[in-house]
């Protein structure tokens, strides 16, 4: 009986360090009291019904130990005591909530699928997939399913080329990037047209600039063995010069351009040498024929030394200002010979220097302050009027013309007498006409009458007032 009672004592003892789980109100009195219950018509003991739920609870604690720590090679004695040390039992009432193993007792504790389970998971850490082979025999292999699809490009039409195209050449006078138009092309799948490229470019290059045709030549250059072939380009020339008779009624000089293109063409490389002789004695076509000559004529020249790849000139800013100022003197007294408004309106935008035309209003007014007729008076007001309506002068510009008179009137005047009043006069006909503004007006200069200052000063002249 002691013996029982001493081990009764010893699990009481063993179970208040390992339950972490209070004991409700009626065990507590139950531990304590010394009442009896009756048990299938028996009378037992209270403390005895307590000590066996207390052995019962102790041994599925036992048992849920053992089966958490196996997976860490840890164990648990019979008593309850971690054998290895820096293992303690979990005394948290929250501990079996926030533990995910199994709550069954059963396994080890691992990860599930050894650690290619779970969401997000797709295998084990280090694992690499083949690619999948396709198996033949398997029934739901379908043909079409693997077939490898590329993307086709359908090949313009003439339409469609021309539409697509003229925005992309206009664009291109305006960056002047070879290498983007180079990659557009190479985008589009031009099929038989890729010599209409030449053909429609040189095409719009007619109805511009100088130095759109400039442009064009290098754009051809560029093109040359990277997008077109050089059978292309003889190819758009071929169709260039049977063109030529509508291309005239849009573009009078059309012939003399082309034939500069063809010259251009051979001293590039892009045209071979005998392009020309293969035309002698062929040709039926009056502009055809003058393209050839006209090329002919060039390519003569450069012989001599002079470089064909200087045909259009140099155009905007990348004239040297000597040339522009000799440039716009002709200009001005072409205009004097012809008085043709027109005609020297478009030699000053060909000229294509919106930023020099300053020059043009001061050589205009110096022509008149020069001039002793009235004839060059009134030609050069219309000059300046009609440049002024058609905007082609700028207001900046004809600021700039007229202050750079005013800075060197008396330079002036000492080789032309009376430019004072002459310079006055013109500046007043110019502001009724509208071409300056009142403020312009008022800073002409003007010279005072000479008088003596006063009697006694031996002469002395009061100084002039501008």
């Amino acid at each position: 009986m002691e013996i029982e009672n001493e081990q009764a004592y010893q699990n009481s003892a063993e179970l208040d360090n390992l339950s972490d789980i209070p004991l409700s109100g009626e065990e507590e009195n139950a531990a304590t009291g010394e009442n009896k219950t009756e048990i299938n018509g028996n009378w037992i003991l209270a403390t005895s019904i307590n000590e066996a739920k207390i052995d019962a609870r102790a041994k599925r604690r036992l048992r849920k130990n053992s089966s958490r720590d196996s997976g860490r090679g840890d164990s648990v004695s019979d008593n309850g005591e971690a054998l290895k040390s820096g293992v303690a039992v979990p005394t948290s009432p929250k501990g079996k909530f926030l533990d995910r193993r199994s709550r069954s007792g059963k396994g080890r504790g691992l990860p599930k699928k050894g650690g290619a389970g779970g969401k997000g998971v797709w295998g084990t850490p280090g694992q690499v997939y083949d690619v999948e082979e396709v198996d033949i025999k398997d029934p739901n292999y379908d043909d079409d399913q693997n077939c490898v699809y590329e993307t086709t490009v359908l090949p313009l039409d003439e339409k469609a080329f021309e539409k697509t195209l003229t925005p992309v050449i206009q664009e291109y006078f305006e960056h002047g990037d070879t290498n983007e138009v180079a990659e557009m092309l190479r985008d589009l799948n031009l099929g038989e047209m890729k010599y209409s490229v030449s053909v429609l470019a040189v095409s719009l290059a007619l109805e511009g600039k100088a130095s759109h045709r400039e442009m064009t030549s290098k754009l051809l250059f560029d093109l040359c063995e990277t997008v077109v072939s050089k059978s292309d380009v003889e190819k758009s020339f071929d169709q260039l010069l049977k063109e030529l008779p509508e291309l005239v009624l849009d573009t009078p000089r059309a012939p003399q351009l082309v034939g500069q293109f063809i010259a251009r063409a051979v001293g590039d490389g892009i045209l071979s040498n005998t392009y020309i002789d293969g035309y002698k004695g062929t040709v039926d076509c009056d502009q055809a024929r003058a393209a050839l000559d006209r090329a002919t004529v060039l390519l003569s020249m450069s012989k001599g030394g002079k470089r064909v790849d200087n045909v259009w000139g140099s155009s905007g800013g990348q004239q040297p200002v000597k040339h522009l100022v000799k440039e716009i003197d002709m200009l001005l007294k072409e205009y004097l010979l012809s008085g043709d408004v027109s005609e020297a309106e478009r030699c000053l935008k060909e000229l294509e220097v919106p930023h020099f035309h300053h020059e043009l209003v001061y050589e205009a007014v110096v022509l008149v302050l020069e001039s002793s007729g009235e004839a060059t008076f009134k030609m050069m007001l219309d000059l300046l009027k009609s440049l002024w309506r058609s905007n082609v002068i700028t207001m900046d510009q004809m600021k700039r013309g007229y202050e750079r008179v005013f800075r060197e009137i008396p330079d002036i005047n000492l080789d032309v007498p009376h430019s004072y009043s002459m310079l006055e006069r013109f500046v007043e006909e110019c502001f009724q006409a509208g071409i300056i503004s009142k403020p312009l007006r008022d800073l002409c200069p003007s010279r005072g009458r000479k008088r003596f200052v006063s009697e006694g000063d031996g002469g002395r002249l009061k100084t002039e007032s501008y």
